[in-house]
C-alpha cells in the first residue's frame, strides 16, 4: 500500500504512471501498479434491521412454537428466522404472539 506524504490518505492508481490521493488529491508520477481489495462495512439503522410481516394470512400459515410473550404472557407464537447480521453469526429469530399479535425478537 502507498500512502500520501501529504495527509496520510490512500494512493490509488489514477491514469499513467501516476498515483492519486483519494483523501486530498496530492499526486505523485510512479512506475508502480497498486492494487486493493476492500471489504465494505454496511451500518443499518435500527428500522433497517427490523422485520415486520403484515399480512395476517400469511402469518398464520408460519410454524408455532412454545414461547412466552412478553405482553400477554400467553405461551404459543409464530416464528421465523432473518439472517440480519453478518453470515458467520446466528440467524435473529423473530416471534409474534399468537394471542395478542406482539412482535419481538431473539438474537
Amino acid at each position: 500500500m502507498e500512502f500520501c506524504p501529504e495527509c496520510g490518505g490512500l494512493l490509488v492508481n489514477s491514469g499513467k504512471n501516476k498515483l492519486k490521493c483519494l483523501r486530498c488529491g496530492y499526486e505523485v508520477n510512479s512506475e508502480k501498479k497498486v492494487e486493493y481489495s476492500f471489504t465494505y462495512k454496511i451500518d443499518h439503522g435500527p428500522k433497517d434491521k427490523t422485520v415486520i410481516l403484515k399480512d395476517e394470512d400469511n402469518i398464520k400459515t408460519m410454524p408455532t412454537t412454545k414461547v412466552e410473550c412478553p405482553k400477554c404472557h400467553n405461551r404459543e407464537a409464530y416464528y421465523w428466522q432473518v439472517q440480519t447480521r453478518s453470515a458467520d453469526e446466528p440467524a435473529t429469530t423473530f416471534y409474534r404472539c399468537t394471542k395478542c399479535n406482539f412482535t419481538w425478537r431473539e438474537y
